[in-house]
């Protein structure tokens, strides 16, 4: 092909080029020169879901630092988060925010208006309850966009099966998708992993791992307001209803396992597991408060994982795993730092003690983004949706065997009927909602042993 009739670079050519010229300077943060002076090599991002995690996800796009990019489009069902998040992005990145009022929409088709600011090859966040996921990925890849989607990406069996396909769809059309299980980029975690492969505590018998303290999130919740409209009102509570959320047990447990699971390398072929609901006075939620939930993999191994949320008890937030050789501290309080460590013994005693990932560790949620960034720039492959899909339905496979009291195994919950809200993507502002409260202004629960083919009746 002659010089005359080569195409003129494509936008993702284009990206990659300018990556490698950010790569190369020696001052990271510089605006990297247009290639042409016509195209704008700034990467674009349009925020959709704009509560605490959508903030962050933001905070942390826009920190990137191979070069620039901005938020151009921000959507919401709430103008008061949407609000919210705007002044506080304002005060951390001012200069890399263009987001006048015409670009702030609000309603269940605001993320279409959004998206639409958006240009083939720019990036869109997805951070609103998980129930919206498949609706918002199918959209996105319509559009040709890159994507950065929050944790969990399904709630249910149905869900998967759907994201499971987008996946392949993104995949077909070179999409960069990350999924906001971060703990998956953090440094020591990916150093202790390399260890247990390299056979430093054995061969793994047992894993353990928990999250437990007092109520968290929304997961709790008291009676709806008569004023409020109930399907605004549930997804204002979203980890309170599990068609919505999957519900705390999926919102908040789903990294555990996550972590968990890549450290064995595997994931497990069906869950039993024990729940309840305790001193729960008038609340109306879905939500047990205590979760006990045995994994198996298929070489017999165990996942051991607790979770409650009750208050006055022992809080304890980490994961361990346990080996022919010695023993493994995969996180020890919260997801940063992990402070991962490896001991001679089943003990965390100093004297066993034989390796630790030195301190401070880099910050995984700013990890995940320059991973991202880097991958659409330098155009490599990067798609985690299939992964985090999957582990989302393996959460989803441990939640339902503690709310059916039945032995779940991987099929069972993929292959699961039981879709919590069917109509997601045909919901309106002030139309009905998924579930409905009964005369008493309750939910249905799930009841083990007598419900015992779908989470709830």
């Amino acid at each position: 092909m002659s010089e005359k009739s080569k195409p003129a670079p494509s936008r993702r050519e284009f990206l990659q080029n300018t990556g490698r010229i950010a790569a190369a300077t020696a001052l990271a943060s510089m605006v990297v020169p247009h290639v042409h002076a016509a195209e704008d090599n700034t990467i674009r991002v349009a925020l959709v879901g704009c509560g605490g995690r959508g903030t962050g996800a933001a905070a942390n796009a826009l920190s990137v630092q191979q070069g620039p990019v901005k938020l151009v489009a921000m959507a919401d069902v709430f103008p008061n988060r949407l609000s919210a998040s705007f002044d506080a992005l304002k005060q951390q990145a001012s200069d890399r925010m263009d987001v006048p009022e015409d670009r702030k929409f609000i309603g269940f088709d605001a993320y279409q208006k959004a998206l639409d600011c958006l240009r083939n090859g720019d990036v869109a966040i997805f951070a609103t309850p998980p129930a919206f996921r498949w609706v918002h990925f199918k959209y996105a890849i319509e559009k040709g966009l890159n994507v950065f989607m929050e944790k969990p990406v399904t709630v249910d069996g149905p869900t998967s099966r759907k994201m499971l396909a987008l996946a392949e769809e993104s995949q077909k059309k070179n999409l960069k998708v990350g999924v906001g299980l971060m703990c998956r980029h953090c440094k020591a975690r990916a150093e202790l992993f390399k260890r247990i492969k390299n056979d430093e505590i054995g061969e793994i018998t047992m894993l353990r791992a928990y999250r437990m303290s007092g109520p968290i999130g929304s997961a709790f919740s008291g009676p709806k307001p008569k004023e409020a409209n109930e399907l605004m009102w549930q997804i204002a509570r979203f980890h309170s209803f599990l068609w919505a959320s999957g519900g705390c047990y999926s919102d908040f447990l789903i990294h555990n396992i996550d972590e968990c699971c890549w450290m064995k390398d595997a994931w497990p072929a069906k869950a039993q597991a024990l729940g309840g609901r305790h001193y729960r006075g008038d609340n109306v939620d879905q939500n047990f408060d205590s979760y006990s939930v045995e994994y198996t993999f298929d070489d017999g191994t165990k996942l051991l994982l607790d979770g409650r949320n009750i208050g006055g008890c022992h809080d304890e937030f980490a994961s361990f795993a346990h080996g022919t050789k010695g023993s493994a501290v995969i996180s020890t309080s919260s997801h940063t730092p992990a402070k991962c460590r490896i001991y001679k013994g089943h003990n965390a005693k100093r004297g066993e003690l034989a390796w630790a990932f030195p301190q401070p560790e880099p910050n995984p949620y700013q990890l995940e983004w320059d991973d991202l960034i880097d991958a659409i720039r330098g155009d490599k492959p990067y798609n985690e949706v299939k992964r985090g899909t999957e582990a989302s339905l393996v959460t989803s496979m441990g939640r339902m065997a503690a709310h059916t009291g039945q032995v779940v195994t991987w099929d069972d919950i993929l292959n699961c009927e039981h879709e919590f809200a069917p109509d997601v993507d045909k919901l309106t502002i002030g139309g009905p909602a998924p579930i409905q409260a009964n005369s008493d202004g309750k939910y249905p629960v799930p009841q083990p042993g007598i419900t015992t083919r779908r989470e709830y009746a």
